[in-house]
């Protein structure tokens, strides 16, 4: 199988190089405009070609011509004399812009290179493109033709595109011929139509001026850089329109000049974006880019880059064919699959750049962005062995159920911890009417209230637990250290000498009857430490938001954590978990340096080799977080905690020891989505100051080429297709609820990337209780406080997105997708604004 993806990565790559054959080409070309400019050279920064340099361009232009269009006489002047020396004939230039000075010296410059040259220089041309750029009025260029005119024996023109010539028929009275630019690239057509397009405008001109020479001073096609409307740059698409051309003006017997000889790079500055350094039929390196015969392929060393993206997957598609044979063939062909895709995109995002003239800068930025590149080629790919194992596994090979109760006398003894903070006294005491009702002869109940102050809180709790026996015990600490570890730990120097298993459980949950009597079975193997339940939720039917995100974390518990069990790699919670006392206090109790001491206990039970076991069933229920700001707050925590672990568990995971592979691999790329959570947030930062920049000083600020833009969107598009695949196949919900836990989830992304930014900069952060009960009272713009950041976060994307359609529209393929990634960026933002919305507007049943 990994063999014939290979084949396929070769046949893709082919089929994106495929030869094409346009008519061959045998014969001279009538012309080229010449600019002598090489990598690092530009008149804008002084810096020009020696005559040794000029010299070599000429030598190898005279093989394919004998006529060349320089545009300036003052810069290189040295071009005619050594064009000379070849017998090339010059279409000589005088550029004229808004400088009258300069202007004149241009002028003066030209006649006296046509007079000293009569036989090289051919045709003059005074100016170039004066009226498209509107630097002068037709009547003032009309009189510098006139001077010309006057002043020397060769015929005069001055160049336009064809719209010019036919919006100023008074011009033509004052040349000896017409030289028109004929460059349907920037008309937009398609390189299919380009041909139809020039010879339409042709005709035109001289259906309207029969009685002048018209001269094509420039035409051809740019070979790289961004698309204009339909018209798209390609090695190909340049090597067809000029062949093509050349067949037609023969035919026609039009004079011409192609544009360009060489690439010029310098000219990514003038306003064509990055187009206009690619016009040349050679390369800045002065290397020919495409054959005059034969078929033209887009890519010629595609070959090597289909086999590197072939030998790159090879070994890793092998491994995993045989690591997971277990998984159904369709799975095994879909990830082998994502491997090879990414390895082309690896290899392709690699020598992308090379086809680009990139400037240092370019380089640097392109250095600090490739590392990013491959970290979302990582993550999809974590996504997508998920993905894979979750769809078409044959079975989970480690799924525990509920076992038959044991009789009284061999039922472990459980001591059942509940720890609790200013929580409402209702709240606790239906969790502890659950707990009451429990078919189960061996327990007790610790109720530990930490740093509650007012008494009206705690006191009830404390006198309903007296009522409700013995074996429920209440202490009130205050002041107590450590939140809620702090408090678990003292409650763990509390618990009965006869317990064997402790269970945690949330202040707000109502436990099934059977909890503890159809689990605590599993405790008989001395290797289990732990038996988790999911996470499970009450009470959300009828409101909006409550509902939104019972069923956003019902995801993890029907998807994520059956994927780590199956390398016993779960994420302990703090709720609905039963922990073996003695793995408990051997391993040092409870984590008081982390905020989230539960994943960190299971990660520690795993280290000291203990084996941790997920029974999906739903044996017991708590509340949501009342609103967004809780919601936010609590997500804050995880991953601010997750961090906390990362740093101070580095060693364990990055170092081969007690941990398996599998649960190394779950804890350090288990969190993989959360930072792809900071580096959105850093990345839309970016992106907002870098279309600040492509606005307000687009001479700085160029669009970012595709090789960043499409593996971004197809991140997006993958990472959403299939977080709804998984969720559509694993979660019991309808599609409403299936899409509205996901805007709920995209809605605290950046609360986690404020968690994991915090996390890895911060040692500590405040432990802040999340809220089950509505805050009341709150106005309308209130419901948008906890969401300012977020807000901000939005209208200036929305911002960018107004100002890129304003600026850009539609122009570029590369504007387009930049505005594309802008709107997706949007998305989280907007997501966490209805989030707050909605919980300002449901109001429970």
């Amino acid at each position: 199988m990994a063999l014939l993806l290979v084949a396929l990565n070769a046949g893709l790559w082919w089929f994106a190089n495929r030869p094409t054959g346009p008519q061959d080409w045998h014969g001279p070309i009538a012309g080229f405009a010449y600019s002598p400019f090489r990598r690092y050279q530009s008149p804008l920064t002084n810096k020009y070609p020696s005559n040794r340099q000029i010299n070599a361009d000429l030598t190898l232009l005279a093989k394919y011509t004998d006529n060349i269009r320089i545009y300036a006489m003052l810069q290189n002047p040295q071009v005619v004399r050594l064009a000379k020396n070849h017998g090339l004939h010059v279409l000589a230039g005088a550029w004229i812009d808004r400088h009258i000075v300069h202007n004149n010296d241009e002028l003066a410059a030209l006649i006296e290179q046509a007079h000293r040259y009569p036989k090289t220089i051919t045709r003059v041309l005074v100016g170039n493109e004066v009226l498209l750029r509107h630097d002068l009025e037709p009547r003032q260029l009309m009189a510098y033709l006139d001077r010309a005119r006057a002043a020397i024996q060769q015929p005069v023109s001055t160049a336009e595109p064809w719209h010019i010539w036919e919006k100023y028929p008074e011009l033509v009275q004052h040349v000896d011929f017409i030289t028109v630019h004929l460059l349907p690239f920037w008309e937009g057509v398609d390189r299919k139509d380009a041909i139809n397009t020039v010879m339409s405008h042709y005709q035109m001109l001289r259906t309207k001026y029969p009685n002048k020479l018209i001269v094509v001073g420039e035409t051809g096609w740019p070979s790289n850089g961004d698309r204009f409307q339909y018209a798209k740059p390609s090695l190909s698409n340049e090597a067809i329109y000029l062949r093509d051309w050349f067949q037609v003006a023969r035919a026609r017997n039009i004079p011409y000049y192609v544009m360009e000889a060489f690439d010029q790079p310098w000219k990514e500055s003038l306003g064509e974006g990055r187009t206009g350094a690619y016009w040349g039929m050679f390369n800045a390196d002065r290397k020919m880019k495409f054959p005059l015969t034969g078929p033209i392929t887009e890519d010629p060393s595609w070959p090597f880059k289909a086999l590197a993206a072939g030998l790159l997957a090879l070994i890793p598609m092998i491994w995993f064919g045989r690591r997971y044979a277990r998984f159904k063939l369709a799975g095994r062909f879909f990830f082998m699959l994502l491997l090879q895709l990414a390895s082309g995109v690896i290899v392709w995002a690699a020598t992308l750049p090379f086809n680009f003239y990139l400037s240092p800068f370019d380089w640097t930025m392109l250095a600090l962005l490739f590392p990013a590149q491959i970290a979302i080629i990582a993550i999809l790919l974590i996504n997508g062995f998920e993905f894979t194992e979750v769809l078409w596994r044959r079975a989970w090979q480690r799924q525990s159920h509920l076992l038959e109760p044991d009789p009284p006398e061999i039922q472990p003894f459980v001591s059942i911890h509940l720890a609790c903070y200013n929580e409402p006294p209702e709240m606790v005491i239906t969790t502890l009417d659950s707990l009451a009702a429990l078919e189960y002869a061996n327990f007790e109940v610790l109720v530990i209230d930490n740093n509650t102050q007012d008494p009206d809180v705690w006191k009830p709790v404390q006198a309903y637990c007296d009522e409700l026996g013995p074996r429920f015990r209440f202490f009130h600490l205050e002041p107590w250290p450590g939140y809620k570890a702090g408090a678990l730990n003292f409650g763990l120097k509390q618990t009965d000498e006869r317990a064997e298993v402790v269970a945690v459980v949330d202040a707000d949950y109502v436990v099934r009857g059977d909890w503890l009597s159809r689990l605590t079975g599993h405790f008989h193997d001395p290797m289990v430490a732990v038996v988790q339940c999911p996470q499970a939720h009450r009470d959300f039917e009828q409101n909006a938001f409550r509902r939104w995100t019972a069923w956003e974390y019902d995801g993890f518990f029907r998807i994520g954590m059956h994927h780590r069990n199956e390398r016993n790699a779960i994420i302990q919670h703090g709720t609905m978990t039963m922990v073996r006392r003695s793995a408990l206090e051997g391993t040092g109790g409870w984590s008081e340096w982390t905020i989230c001491e539960d994943a960190e206990l299971g990660l520690r039970l795993m280290h000291a080799g203990y084996q941790l076991i997920y029974v999906d069933e739903l044996m017991g229920k708590g509340l949501t977080p009342a609103d967004f700001k809780a919601y936010k707050s609590q997500r804050y925590r995880w991953a601010f905690g997750a961090m906390q672990i990362l740093k101070g568990r580095w060693g364990w995971l990055v170092r081969k020891g007690p941990l398996g592979s599998g649960q190394r691999f779950h804890f350090l790329t288990g969190w993989f989505s959360w930072f792809a959570d900071a580096l959105h947030l850093i990345f839309t930062s970016m992106a907002l100051f870098w279309t600040a920049g492509m606005i307000g000083l687009p001479q700085y600020f160029s669009l970012p080429m595709q090789l960043f833009l499409i593996p971004v969107i197809g991140f997006f598009v993958a990472k959403v297709i299939f977080g709804i695949v998984l969720y559509r196949a694993r979660v019991p919900c309808g599609w409403r609820d299936t899409l509205t836990a996901s805007i709920a989830s995209m809605g605290l992304s950046h609360a986690i990337a404020r968690g994991i930014l915090h996390g890895l900069t911060r040692q500590k952060t405040a432990f802040v209780v999340t809220a089950k009960s509505r805050r009341l009272g709150e106005s309308g713009f209130a419901a948008f406080a906890p969401v300012r950041e977020e807000l901000m976060m939005a209208c200036a994307l929305a911002l960018a997105v107004f100002g890129m359609t304003m600026y850009y529209g539609g122009t570029y393929i590369e504007s387009t997708l930049w505005i594309i990634i802008l709107a997706a960026q949007a998305i989280p933002y907007v997501s966490a604004l209805a989030g707050a919305w909605v919980a300002h507007r449901s109001t429970d049943s």
